[in-house]
C-alpha cells in the first residue's frame, strides 16, 4: 500500500477506500460480502473523471467547439486511455481478485484495470475532495492533452462512428446477443448493425468491452 500511494502521489487518511478500489467483485463474492468491491466507487469515479476532463477542455482549449470537445473527451477517458494509466501505475499487481478471475487472466484484463482507475479517482475524491482527484487525473490521464498533443486512442466505437458518418443517413446500433457465465464472471456478446445489417460481433467481460470488440470487428470488415 505504501508503494502504491507513492505512485499515486497521495497518502490516504482512510486506507479502506484505496483497498476497496483495488477489490474486484470476484474477490468480494468469494468472501460472501465480508468486503466491498470497487463497483460503486467506479460509478462515482466515472462521473468525477468526466467532470474534470470537461473542465480541463473548457478552460484550457477555449478555441474548441462543443462537438470537438465532446469527441476529445471521449478519447481521453476511454477504456484504452485508462488502461494505459493502470499499466503505468502497475495496478495489476495490487489488485484483489477471486481465484477464477485470477486463472482467466483478470489481472491483465484492460476493462478491469480501466475500471480500477475510475475507482481510485473516486477514492481520492471521497478521501480528500475534488482538488486531489483533479490532480491525479491531470497528472496521470490528461498529461498528453496537457502537452497539447491530440490524444488518439483505440476507441473503436468512436472510430466506427466517424467512418460511417462520412456517408449520410447511416444508423449504427448495438444489440446484446447473449450473456453467459455466473454473475461474478459473465461474458457478454454484442453485434453492431449498420442500417440494420450486422457488420461485426465481439465479446468481453463487460458490455462496454464487448461493444468495443464488435466495433473493432466492424472496422476490420469495412476497411479490409
Amino acid at each position: 500500500m505504501d508503494k502504491l500511494e507513492e505512485k499515486i502521489g497521495y497518502r490516504f487518511h482512510n486506507r479502506e477506500l484505496l483497498l476497496t478500489a483495488l477489490t474486484h467483485s470476484s474477490y468480494a463474492n468469494e468472501r460472501h460480502g465480508e468486503c466491498e468491491s470497487y463497483e460503486r466507487l467506479e460509478f462515482l469515479g466515472d462521473s468525477v473523471l468526466g467532470l474534470v476532463t470537461a473542465e480541463f477542455l473548457f478552460t484550457r482549449r477555449a478555441q474548441l467547439p462543443e462537438g470537438r470537445m465532446t469527441r476529445l473527451r471521449a478519447e481521453l477517458v476511454c477504456e484504452t486511455s485508462l488502461h494505459k494509466t493502470a499499466l503505468a501505475l502497475g495496478l495489476g499487481s495490487y489488485m484483489r481478485l477471486g481465484k477464477g478471475e485470477e486463472h482467466t487472466g483478470g489481472r491483465e484484463r484492460p476493462s478491469i484495470l480501466a475500471d480500477m482507475v475510475e475507482a481510485i479517482i473516486a477514492a481520492l475524491f471521497l478521501d480528500s475532495g475534488l482538488d486531489e482527484a483533479r490532480r491525479f487525473v491531470l497528472a496521470n490521464i490528461l498529461q498528453d492533452a496537457e502537452l497539447g498533443e491530440s490524444h488518439r486512442s483505440a476507441d473503436y466505437k468512436t472510430q466506427l462512428q466517424e467512418l460511417v458518418q462520412r456517408r449520410s443517413n447511416q444508423v449504427i446500433s448495438y444489440e446484446l446477443l447473449e450473456e453467459t457465465g455466473p454473475d461474478h464472471d459473465k461474458t457478454f456478446t454484442f453485434e453492431v448493425l449498420i442500417n440494420g445489417t450486422v457488420s461485426g460481433r465481439g465479446s468481453g467481460k463487460t458490455k462496454k468491452e464487448a461493444e468495443q470488440m464488435a466495433a473493432r470487428a466492424a472496422l476490420e470488415n469495412l476497411q479490409g
